[in-house]
């Protein structure tokens, strides 16, 4: 199979980053769309060019990239403002810096907890007015909030609005604040705020995007800040995507498959674990191994990381690969339970690459493992079947340079 781009819909994977991040919220999926409907909303009374509709719904659907733990997503829909408050979009303004496709965002995604006033004193640009609304319009969505689940939203508005004027002028663009009272009079707007409208409105954004064609390069790119997101949930995940897709490529290359072949396994190693995301903090750092239920919840993770990417037409293949790192020959794997002789080969070799790298990384309740101790491992795994035999004894031909390139990511060496 000869790639070098790949033809999808971007809007569609921008909307799968933002299911990814409303994932770390758990309970709460849908913050940043909310947003981006707010904001577009806004954008179309007001009417200029430099606050396009699209665009701002797609910012709002992006604005917290720079969130990755559910204790700092809190803050975001708990709080009006709080302690470090900028360091999230300083976080965000970086990764969204390192894609191509997605770099007109980084600078909106920057200022979107910078008030008004200090916005104004530094120097105007376009993408400083659109750091502010969607500030105004991810606060309303803040107070609104604790009025979703009792679908109570519609007595709590006069205070929302009331508290938004009340910050005209220092928060936020008094201009803002006027089109965000026009259209707040109505009751459509409000509603639409709802799970199910906020869905109907995704997908009519999805169906006005034509599709476009990326190079490998700027779709690795995308995957990147995927696992960023996904890494940076906790200090035991630390770049562990990042090393099954380096691992995963080693073992591709090893095996004698193509260079775009390889890139693509190393994507879909870069995606493997999004659903981690909506794992609980305090189980992924249980300074101990899981009780069963806890087992349970984790083992979700995988059907997670297929419902954030199975909608991304273009990329069934990739997402089929990142999906099954958990299946096992034999049928006894999870979330399908496929055997292991309809795999593909791309599957087969993320699980042996997800299980070195989980071996030689510091886990709550252990330290890493040697060379030695993994090896003992791998051989157990291939005697019981677990893992498929080719791949396991590639990689333990090649253990020591697999070894290194596990441990040069759990040093944090780039």
């Amino acid at each position: 199979m000869q790639r070098t781009t790949v033809t999808f819909n971007l809007r569609a994977l921008i909307y799968a980053l933002s299911d990814a991040i409303g994932y770390i919220g758990i309970d709460d999926l849908h913050h940043g769309k909310r947003v981006g409907y707010m904001a577009y909303c806004v954008a179309k009374k007001i009417g200029t060019s430099e606050l396009p509709p699209g665009f701002m719904f797609d910012l709002g659907v992006l604005h917290d990239i720079g969130v990755s733990t559910t204790k700092a997503f809190k803050h975001l829909v708990g709080e009006f403002e709080w302690e470090n408050k900028d360091q999230h979009c300083e976080v965000g303004y970086t990764r969204l810096l390192k894609s191509a496709s997605l770099r007109a965002f980084a600078e909106p995604v920057r200022y979107h907890h910078t008030h008004w006033s200090a916005l104004s004193a530094g120097g105007l640009t376009a993408p400083k007015r659109q750091a502010n609304l969607i500030y105004l319009v991810d606060r309303v969505d803040a107070m609104a909030v604790p009025h979703y689940r009792d679908q109570c939203l519609l007595s709590a508005t006069e205070t929302i609005i009331s508290r938004v004027k009340e910050r005209s002028g220092e928060h936020f663009c008094p201009e803002f604040v006027e089109a965000f009272l026009d259209v707040a009079n109505h009751q459509s707007f409000w509603l639409g705020l709802e799970d199910r409208s906020i869905r109907f409105f995704e997908d009519e954004r999805l169906a006005e995007d034509p599709g476009c064609q990326l190079t490998m390069t700027e779709l690795r790119q995308i995957a990147e800040i995927f696992a960023e997101v996904v890494d940076a949930k906790s200090v035991f995940t630390y770049e562990h995507s990042r090393g099954v897709a380096r691992i995963a490529a080693q073992l591709a290359k090893d095996m004698g498959l193509a260079s775009d072949e390889r890139t693509a396994i190393e994507i879909s190693g870069l995606l493997h674990d999004l659903g981690k995301l909506r794992i609980p903090d305090e189980i992924l750092d249980k300074p101990e191994p899981l009780n069963p239920v806890e087992r349970s919840i984790m083992n979700t993770h995988s059907y997670e990381s297929f419902q954030i990417l199975r909608r991304i037409k273009g990329l069934e293949d990739i997402t089929e690969w990142a999906v099954a790192h958990h299946e096992e020959p034999g049928a006894t794997g999870y979330p399908f339970g496929l055997d292991g002789e309809a795999l593909p080969i791309e599957s087969r070799i993320l699980r042996v690459a997800d299980i070195i790298q989980a071996l030689v990384q510091d886990r709550p309740y252990r330290r890493g493992m040697s060379e030695e101790q993994t090896r003992d491992v791998l051989q157990d795994l291939i005697k019981k079947g677990k893992i498929d035999p080719k791949v396991g004894d590639l990689a333990l031909r090649n253990l020591t340079s697999i070894m290194a390139i596990a441990c040069k990511d759990t040093e944090g060496d780039d």
